[in-house]
């Protein structure tokens, strides 16, 4: 019987295959993406010194205040783009690395990324 591999660890290995070409540092950390079925989280992550600087996602109170049931998951993809670049921006952060995480450039993933360019990020 021939086992196939799972979505999620075919999505790692892309990781892992981006993450070797693609680092953040102090002065353009890398914003990386995670999606689930339900939830959108991003990070602001200095490899160098291996710290998270700023989160967020759909989970916290400031950004679940701003979504309501009525919002698409793209619309609030795009709003926690918004609240990671606000959160960036008071960082002292205005330029980032994109890593979409080994997820296609599509739906939530971009609406984020488009959500953090309005919110004043540059990549």
């Amino acid at each position: 019987m021939i086992k196939k591999a799972s979505r999620n660890s075919l999505r790692k290995k892309r990781h892992q295959r981006v993450r070797k070409n693609l680092s953040g540092c102090a002065e353009k950390p890398r914003l990386v993406v995670f999606r689930s079925l339900k939830h959108i989280y991003a990070q602001v992550i200095d490899d160098v010194a291996g710290k998270t600087l700023v989160s967020a996602n759909t989970l916290q109170k400031d950004v679940a205040k701003k979504i309501n049931k009525d919002m698409s998951s793209k619309d609030i993809a795009k709003e926690v783009g918004k609240v990671i670049a606000e959160m960036a921006k008071k960082a002292g952060i205005e330029k980032v690395v994109f890593d979409r995480g080994g997820y296609k450039y599509h739906g939530r993933v971009a609406a984020l990324a488009d959500g953090a360019r309005e919110g004043g990020l540059q990549f």
